[in-house]
């Protein structure tokens, strides 16, 4: 039995949103090394939100910047005998050319570097200063004879004081996840000497997170925080919030603290703060009002994509500065896991890298971001790059069922009528049933639960795909007449059809040669409007198998 397009447009759901404004940012990239696949899971799971959100009708605004300051951006300037600030420009322009080729659709990408930055620091400063949140204190600290300075956290290495993990860095350990202070670890060793650390005296800035433990316990645990992230934040309250050192000392790449010769703000302080600066650059740009979004008590929504590693100070330091100065707090932080090659995080310092510019050389970004999708949860688990499993995925997923359900269907269209859509679906109660399946996906999307959302992908494609098994269109007889071949391969056109619109937050690319395909543009919206009674391109193939032992060969 068949159905006329009018009796099936009764039959959808209704899709209805409450239009939201929210501000969406990841973690600082660090502007002395490129862009690798590790920064690009956080960037990439971000994105795919984002596409989202858009894709639903909610206005999002998607901000990013460079962490531009601190002891190994001076490093690395004066190794290559160029200034810093000649530095942090060609690197900036080289990690947003990374993000624009895997379609991270930042629509603002700043420096912390910035004049905007720099006011909004000082500022703050001055605020938190008048409002008695800063306190000089007199602290012991790691000073490298050979070098001449005092070392920043980052530049010391030894075993960890609470779990006894070797080769750990000066603030925190990978291993246990704990925060201490670099005077705490045992045996001390210089990143840039290899010497033995001594102690010496200096005076440094704190911000006093303890005057603000009351409140920052009542924002934490008002459910803004997810329950594993709250387990750990538990702990630190348990042993008390400890004021945050804001400065460092001379020679230093940053700005400056007002009064002092030779202090600067620390790196952390102003990344922070570049949540705001490089916001009001893009409101500059596109006319927002600033206020609107970051006012306390904003009904716009803030989310902060960020790593496990840096927890403390998403939930902590900066909740407790936006609270001093009266400014709106996150609406939610989502945190991640790391990302593994081998069993090993992927890391620059310990040199174990699979640059951006190395995977799209060799590969698409499509197919990343794929893997990425299919592997990310709304927990803090860590994520395994395994090249055996990524091939099968996409090979299996992409090619074979999703990319194969269109050509499969295209071909009978394209040989026997001319490339049209019959007017009527085959299976009108199978198609209801993909349409509601798009509910949950869309719940996925919404919740981060993108594995889910790319597992219920794939059974509709199998679903799909068993459709046309049964049907079987290639034995129907008089085919050039048949009616029944018409609507079968339509059919499947439109499954085809849903289960990309499900997937184009994840494949930019791919979406574009699917939309020349179906000679349409794909949105959510239009998943209750089945495409019927219209012509499509003659197919071409939309995408390419990877080959295992070439990527053995290159990675």
């Amino acid at each position: 039995m068949y159905f006329h397009i009018n009796a099936i447009l009764l039959l959808f759901y209704n899709y209805e949103y409450i239009k939201k404004k929210i501000l969406v940012t990841c973690a600082l990239p660090y502007a002395n090394g490129s862009i690798h696949i590790g920064h690009l899971l956080e960037h990439i799971q971000a994105d795919i939100w984002v596409r989202y959100k858009k894709m639903i009708g909610h206005e999002v605004w998607f901000c990013c910047a460079d962490d531009s300051h601190g002891t190994a951006i001076m490093i690395e300037s004066k190794k290559s005998c160029i200034s810093p600030e000649s530095l942090i420009s060609c690197v900036s322009k080289e990690h947003q050319s990374d993000f624009k080729k895997f379609n991270i659709s930042h629509d603002h990408y700043s420096s912390t570097n910035s004049r905007i930055n720099k006011n909004f620091v000082k500022n703050i400063y001055l605020t938190l200063k008048k409002n008695k949140f800063i306190i000089e204190n007199n602290v012991e600290q790691l000073y490298d004879l050979k070098e001449g300075m005092f070392l920043p956290d980052r530049f010391i290495r030894g075993i960890c004081p609470v779990c006894y993990q070797k080769d750990q860095y000066g603030d925190n350990c990978e291993s246990c996840g704990s925060i201490y202070k670099a005077v705490e670890l045992i045996n001390p060793i210089s990143n840039l000497s290899l010497t033995k650390p001594v102690l010496r005296n200096t005076v440094h800035l704190f911000f006093s997170l303890s005057a603000l433990e009351d409140k920052l316990k009542k924002w934490v645990f008002s459910g803004v925080i997810e329950q594993k992230v709250l387990n750990k934040l538990k702990e630190w309250f348990q042993f008390g919030l400890k004021d945050w050192d804001i400065s460092r000392d001379s020679p230093y790449f940053g700005f400056k603290i007002p009064d002092f010769l030779d202090k600067y703000f620390y790196v952390w302080f102003d990344a922070l703060i570049s949540y705001i600066s490089s916001f009001q650059e893009l409101c500059q740009k596109e006319q927002l009002n600033f206020y609107e979004f970051w006012k306390e008590n904003s009904n716009v929504e803030l989310y902060h994509f960020i790593g496990k590693d840096i927890i403390y100070f998403h939930a902590l330091f900066w909740p407790a500065i936006l609270e001093a100065i009266n400014f709106r707090k996150p609406t939610k932080i989502f945190v991640h896991g790391y990302l593994t090659y081998q069993g090993i995080k992927l890391s620059k310092s310990r040199g174990s890298i699979i640059s951006a510019k190395k995977w799209i050389k060799y590969l698409d970004s499509d197919s990343l971001r794929y893997y990425y999708a299919s592997k990310l949860s709304s927990n803090m688990d860590d994520i395994e790059m395994n090249l055996e499993e990524f091939t099968k995925k996409i090979n299996s997923d992409i090619v074979n069922k999703i990319v194969n359900l269109a050509a499969r269907n295209a071909s009978f269209l394209n040989n026997f009528f001319e490339n049209h859509l019959s007017s009527q679906l085959d299976d009108i109660n199978l198609y209801q049933f993909f349409v509601n399946s798009t509910h949950a996906i869309g719940r996925y999307w919404e919740d981060r639960k993108f594995n889910l959302a790319i597992r219920k992908i794939i059974e509709l494609s199998d679903l799909a795909n068993e459709y046309i098994n049964n049907k079987k269109p290639w034995n129907i007889s008089d085919i050039t007449i048949n009616s029944d071949l018409h609507n079968i391969c339509s059919t499947g056109i439109n499954f085809f059809r849903i289960i990309i619109i499900c997937i184009k937050p994840v494949m930019p690319d791919l979406i574009k040669r699917s939309e020349k395909f179906l000679i349409t543009k794909l949105n959510w919206e239009s998943i209750k409007f089945p495409l019927l009674n219209h012509k499509i391109s003659i197919f071409k193939p939309l995408y390419k198998r990877i080959d295992f032992n070439f990527l053995k060969d290159h990675f």
